[in-house]
């Protein structure tokens, strides 16, 4: 003969059904379960949330240093003609410096 006995709490949560055979010794206890789930997808998308917002402080970090390597390449490339400018005007003041000294030929 089987006895089955069904229990639960008072809050209706945990249910756990228990079933016991006479005579075989075999008891089979089933402790519900499938609440779980919940938990778990709040869990996943608390994750998904968390990973969504350091991915766009990566992304604007990315692109907070793409403009900043923009504006130092062409600050870098307006002091490299100013001294080419520089250069030239330098050696334009020499040779009419030398030509105002030598004498005429």
């Amino acid at each position: 003969m089987a006895t089955e006995r069904v229990t639960e709490s008072n809050d209706g949560v945990v249910r756990e059904r228990v079933i016991e055979r006479d005579g075989g010794g075999t008891t089979y206890v089933d402790n519900g379960g499938g609440r779980g789930g919940v938990g778990a997808v709040i869990i996943g998308v608390a994750v998904l949330a968390m990973v969504a917002i350091i991915a766009f402080f990566l992304l604007q970090q990315n692109r907070n240093d793409s403009i900043r390597t923009t504006a130092v390449t062409s600050a870098a490339s307006s002091v490299a003609d100013s001294a080419a400018n520089a250069a030239d005007n330098v050696g334009s003041a020499a040779n009419r410096a030398a030509d105002a000294v030598a004498p005429p030929k």
